[in-house]
């Protein structure tokens, strides 16, 4: 059976576009207004939720598992 990719590969020019598009967005600071307020949203609540929902053993396990992954191996 043959087989055929996932995922329609890109043409150069549209390869190319995307870089001109993501460049002019760069340079003239052209954003989404939408998604900027949706993620800051999203940012503002999520990390003060997620720390009412834990209680303080459970913190402190994350905190000692992130630790440990951070400094634990040399």
């Amino acid at each position: 059976m043959p087989t055929r990719p996932s995922k329609r590969k890109l043409t150069d020019a549209e390869t190319t576009n995307n870089l001109a598009h993501r460049i002019m967005a760069q340079t003239t600071g052209e954003k989404n207004p939408a998604a900027v307020a949706l993620g800051k949203l999203g940012a503002s609540k999520g990390g003060k939720a997620r720390a009412a929902a834990l209680s303080k053993s459970e913190r402190m396990a994350i905190a000692r598992r992130a630790a440990q992954a951070r400094w634990g191996k040399k």
